[in-house]
């Protein structure tokens, strides 16, 4: 595994980070032995379809910056991504936001169907807690590890943050109401992803509080980056349907800011990002990742 490092995150970097993280979701995938290959297929489809990887990335980076290594943070970099995942596959389905593309490929209940596409979102969100259970070496950091995670992804978390997203469509658009449903949304795993890495490290109550900090912020310019894109881009470059939020009268950063607004909120959520780790010594890393995000919509 790699060691604590201060080296510059430039492209090569983030795709050394992304081919680690790949390789840890392939071997941490529940053995073929011990599960149904009619779930084992769909949870597999989706975990190693690609993407960014910035989550679990996020995870090994704050743990490099406490003077941690890459196999303390990996499990909780895998289970974080595990729980992304089933959200996406999920978020997908017909009864939710009813998309055919998702990283480049046909969603996953369009190759294998609803209640299976379903059942491997369920399978990957139950698993990801067994990974980081059972997996993580510091084994006093599991229990708050644990919650960090579940709080994150739950109904104070991404899921509610989802139930308000639906329930938005085509009404409220008031910025106060936005930032409610990014925070939870998104925000919340990005906000555990650093923390997670923090506790993963071993690092003190006030460092981990500010990469946390760190990563609430990052997520919210993330969002509304996405925002972006989903105007600007194509469905070739974004690996999704590209548009589909404004069809669907979605209250994002755009409808509410316009563009350019959207832009100027991303930045402002990045200079809040960078202020937080502004005290941190070994935290360079995360300060290229944040200015690489934010080349996105130069």
């Amino acid at each position: 595994m790699t060691d604590a490092s201060d080296s510059s995150v430039r492209t090569e970097g983030l795709e050394e980070l992304r081919a680690i993280v790949e390789a840890e979701l392939e071997r941490r995938l529940p053995p073929p032995e011990s599960t149904p290959e009619v779930l084992r297929e769909p949870m597999r489809y989706s975990l190693v379809a690609g993407g960014k990887r910035i989550r679990p990335i996020l995870v090994l980076l704050a743990c490099r910056a406490c003077g941690g290594r890459d196999d303390e943070a990996l499990p909780a970099a895998c289970a974080l991504e595990m729980i992304h995942t089933y959200s996406l596959i999920h978020d997908d389905l017909p009864a939710m936001d009813d998309d055919d593309l998702r990283r480049g490929k046909p969603t996953n209940h369009r190759v294998y169907g609803e209640a299976s596409a379903i059942l491997a979102g369920d399978a990957l969100l139950t698993h990801a807690f067994a990974v980081l259970a059972s997996d993580t070496p510091r084994r006093d950091r599991i229990p708050a590890m644990v919650q960090v995670l579940a709080h994150a992804a739950g109904p104070n978390g991404m899921v509610g943050g989802q139930a308000l997203d639906l329930a938005a469509e085509g009404g409220e658009t008031s910025p106060e109401h936005l930032v409610e449903i990014h925070e939870l949304k998104t925000a919340a795993l990005f906000a555990a992803a650093t923390r997670l890495g923090a506790e993963a490290a071993g690092a003190e109550p006030a460092t981990a509080n500010a990469l946390e900090r760190y990563g609430k912020h990052l997520g919210l310019a993330f969002q509304a980056i996405d925002d972006v894109l989903d105007v600007e881009s194509s469905s070739d470059v974004l690996g999704k349907t590209a548009g589909k939020d404004e069809r669907q009268a979605k209250l994002t950063s755009t409808v509410v800011h316009g563009v350019d607004g959207a832009r100027e909120e991303a930045a402002r959520q990045s200079r809040l990002a960078l202020d937080a780790i502004s005290g941190i010594a070994g935290a360079s890393t995360l300060v290229d990742l944040t200015e690489q995000l934010m080349e996105r919509i130069a």
